[in-house]
């Protein structure tokens, strides 16, 4: 495999995939966006899911030809380091908000404990007042700032796990792994209403997105150091290495000219098995030429042509 293949460059330079960045606290997902976009000197930038600005950790942005995969990790999971203060309600769910109740002394227990079941599991969630949800086409926090009450319908969500990380005075901090579309903030409002003292997400790391983790994201300040030595490259992903869970087949040189054209393509039964609904079409440098759908067996055809 060539080294611009192998970095997630393509021969024209430009960089195609994801680079996964560490989210400082306070910037919005949209700071972040338009940070690498100047770092990276291109505007074709997106995110894989947003963070509020309170929330650090993974942000996987997908650059270049990239942002034509973000429709594969709509439903990705996610992990979260999570401290839950009770004591106070705010109107946000977090530390960012107006108080909504008086402060009370409380220090974690061994009734919060037993509370976490709760959330355990598919259940159903309300999202936070101040929230990109949205309702008739506006993102609910853009009613909130007009003083606009909303009223948020319950959404299913799946908290595979939520672990007790410890607790110390009124401070309890959890991991937990979830399905896309989850808000920790709500959880921390519903454990506060739960113990009747009132709660909110202080603070919160997002240590996994999909397949993309805490291990591999870099600071801004990293990246602005990588790119100014010329090696922002090796801080990519590279589209072929993309989507890990699809399986992948690898195309000759006619093959790919004719799936760039729209055709069918056959994928070796070894490589696949019967059921199989996407794969991905590669050439011999690791290039993602596209995606396939099945067909029929063993035959796909492009959905998604990069």
């Amino acid at each position: 495999m060539t080294e611009v293949w192998r970095f997630g460059c393509y021969p024209d330079g430009l960089i195609n995939g994801v680079i996964v960045v560490d989210k400082p606290s306070g910037w919005t997902s949209h700071d972040v966006v338009n940070k690498l976009r100047r770092i990276a000197n291109t505007k074709k930038v997106g995110h894989l899911g947003t963070l509020d600005p309170l929330a650090t950790g993974v942000l996987p942005l997908v650059v270049g030809r990239a942002t034509r995969l973000a429709q594969f990790y709509l439903k990705s999971e996610k992990v979260y380091d999570a401290v839950i203060r009770f004591g106070q309600s705010t109107n946000t769910y977090d530390s960012e908000g107006t108080p909504t109740s008086e402060m009370v002394r409380y220090t974690v227990g061994p009734e919060v404990e037993a509370l976490l079941g709760r959330f355990r599991g598919t259940i159903q969630q309300t999202p936070p007042p101040v929230s990109a949800k949205k309702i008739g086409g506006t993102p609910a926090y853009k009613l909130a700032r007009k003083n606009i009450e909303v009223e948020l319908k319950p959404v299913e969500v799946t908290i595979h796990s939520i672990e007790w990380l410890g607790a110390t005075g009124a401070d309890l901090r959890v991991k937990v792994h979830c399905s896309a579309g989850t808000y920790l903030r709500s959880i921390a409002h519903e454990l506060g209403q739960g113990v009747g003292c009132g709660a909110h997400l202080r603070e919160l790391r997002r240590l996994m997105s999909g397949d993309f983790t805490i291990d591999e994201a870099r600071t801004i300040a990293e990246l602005e150091a990588m790119a100014a030595e010329g090696r922002l490259a090796q801080a990519v992903v590279p589209c072929g290495k993309m989507l890990p869970h699809i399986p992948s087949e690898v195309v000759d040189s006619i093959t790919a000219g004719q799936i760039r054209q729209g055709r069918d393509f056959r994928v070796s039964p070894f490589r696949v098995t019967r059921g199989t609904q996407l794969v991905k079409a590669l050439t011999s440098d690791g290039e993602l030429i596209a995606i396939g759908e099945a067909k029929l067996p063993n035959i796909y055809h492009p959905i998604l042509v990069l």
